[in-house]
């Protein structure tokens, strides 16, 4: 977890300091707002709002930030709330972000789970999840493709991302292997390479 920005640290010129949250109540409003835009998918919302619209993230950090919350156990948009919360205000932050991540879509979810109960054997309904589920794969691949550019600043060089892109690709879509394999070989093997890249 990242160590909470103290006062000191912070830039004497407010003008020149990066947009940043001002309050665990902020990131709680904030998260929440996500968290409801996120039917389907809340990735492709929370880079569009971290990034693009709130500026808290660079779009490196972003990149690294959600590479090291795939790899966690856990939701992985949970593990990114989780960071993004400890980097500002600690663990009142953290909890903060999460807690904005859950709270108010859990009584959604709970209402639309007891309609869907409800509706369920209803083929229009069904029908139309199936809709959404089109627009959910489409949200994902947007994102993905959103980040490739951040890869050209890699220390591995932007043909050697695209050619681990690929293998993850190939590995999980075509030859079905589980993630957690392709976590530990491919994930290892790219963030031993890009130690030895960087090291001294």
């Amino acid at each position: 977890m990242h160590p909470p920005l103290s006062d000191a640290a912070a830039p004497q010129d407010a003008s020149q300091a990066a947009p940043q949250p001002q309050s665990p109540r902020d990131l709680f409003v904030s998260f929440t707002w996500l968290a409801l835009q996120g039917f389907g998918g809340v990735l492709a919302i929370v880079q569009r709002e971290m990034v693009e619209k709130k500026k808290w993230l660079t779009p490196e950090q972003f990149l690294e930030d959600w590479a090291v919350a795939q790899v966690m156990p856990g939701p992985n948009v949970i593990n990114l709330a989780l960071m993004i919360g400890d980097r500002y205000f600690g663990l009142r932050g953290a909890l903060a972000a999460v807690a904005g991540m859950l709270t108010i879509p859990l009584v959604v979810i709970l209402a639309l789970a007891v309609l869907y109960a409800h509706y369920a054997g209803n083929p229009q309904v069904a029908a139309a999840l199936r809709g959404m589920g089109a627009v959910s794969g489409g949200l994902i691949a947007a994102t993905g493709i959103k980040l490739i550019p951040q890869l050209r600043k890699h220390p591995l060089g932007f043909p050697v991302c695209l050619a681990f892109m690929a293998l993850v690709f190939a590995a999980i879509a075509v030859f079905k292997v589980p993630l957690g394999w392709v976590l530990l070989v491919v994930g290892g093997v790219a963030c031993i390479w890009t130690w030895r890249k960087i090291s001294p």
